[in-house]
Formats: C-alpha cells, structure tokens, sequence
C-alpha cells in the first residue's frame, strides 16, 4: 500500500492525541501539557488542511468563516450569557482577545469540518438531515467535553453547573455551520478527518472519566 500525505495526517492525529492524553494525566507533566494545548490544536489544523485535496477557494471560505463565526458566537455567548449560559474562560486555551481565547474558532473548525466529514461517509443525500445528526453527536462530544473543560480550566460555569442551555446551544450552533459546511463545494473526502473526529470522542471519553 502506497503511503500517502493522509496516512501520515491520521498517524499524527492519533499519536498527538495519545500523548496528550498521557500528559494530562500525569500530574507531574500537567501544567507542562495544558501550555501545549492551543499548539495542539493548531497542529490538528494543519494536519487537516494537509491532509485535505482539492483545496479549491470554497474551502478556505469555509475555514475562515467558520473560525470567525465560532469566534464571534463565543463572544456573544461569554458576554451575554444568552447563547451557551453564563461562563468564562480560564488559562489553558493561551492567549484571548476580549476574554475570548484565540484559538477558539480553531476548535470549532475541527470540530464541524470532523463532523460533516465524517456524515458525508453515510452518503444521507437530505442535508439537513445531515446536519440534524451531525449537530447531535457534536452536542454529544460536548457533554463529555465538559468536565474534562472544567477540570483542566478552559472554561467554568457560574455556580458550577452546566446548563441545559448550552448544549441547546451548541446543537444549534452546529447545525447552522454543518448547513454551511455542507452548502460549500468543495471535496469533503478526508480520512485524516474521520479518524480526528473518533479519536476526539475516544480522548475525551476516557478523559471525562478521569474528571468524573
């Protein structure tokens, strides 16, 4: 088998995630491996931009609006509290403009451009069919997301608890940028992407039991 840019992506991807993994539970390693958390997540863009053929200019619009959709939707939601609840952010997503951790559009390219990756495999022509799924196991990763965010400070809820008010939010949110994701032409064929989008539910279930 011809060893191609997209096996090499997906080896990464699971090596990373696996170091990471490994480092965030190591209690001497910590602090060390929470300051590498936006350098992780700005290396998993790159591997999926690599990894990604035909990068006509629909792609790019999409990286760029989504980062700046997923930007803008959490300085709304951080400084009205009417998207997600009421929230803040912590330390461990590195540098923030208007308390708003720069990185964190990156995130929610990687997670949407997984996600709708990973749908176009079912071949589900109703797009918004589509997106509904889609949304719901994004919403899914988010709930076990949570604890793993409290717990190594990305972000933390007021009085500390999770309202339901944020994965409403969050499935909203994520079905109006799969729509999107899915309405752009260009190639959604990506095995890197797959594999990113099942090593996220592997890391941050085993993860959420650590924070349990």
């Amino acid at each position: 088998m011809k060893i191609t840019s997209v096996h090499v992506c997906s080896f990464l991807i699971v090596l990373f995630y696996a170091v990471g993994y490994w480092g965030l539970v190591q209690p001497d390693y910590l602090p060390l491996f929470k300051k590498l958390v936006p350098f992780h997540l700005l290396l998993m863009l790159g591997l999926i931009i690599v990894s990604h053929e035909d990068k006509n200019k629909y792609f790019w619009v999409f990286l760029i609006s989504c980062y700046t959709a997923g930007f803008v939707v959490e300085l709304l939601g951080v400084n009205t509290g009417a998207i997600f609840g009421e929230y803040k952010y912590g330390s461990t997503l590195g540098a923030k403009f208007a308390d708003i951790p720069l990185i964190i559009g990156v995130n929610w390219i990687l997670v949407i451009y997984s996600t709708g990756v990973f749908m176009k495999e079912f071949q589900i022509k109703n797009h918004i069919i589509r997106a509904l799924i889609g949304a719901f196991l994004i919403t899914s990763l988010d709930i076990l997301i949570e604890p793993v965010a409290i717990r190594y400070d990305y972000w933390s809820w007021k009085d500390f608890e999770i309202p339901f008010q944020n994965y409403v939010g969050w499935f909203i949110f994520s079905f109006l940028m799969l729509r999107f994701f899915f309405l752009m032409k260009f190639r959604k064929v990506n095995l890197a992407a797959t594999v990113l989008f099942i090593v996220q539910f592997i890391f941050f279930f085993f993860l959420s039991q650590k924070a349990g």
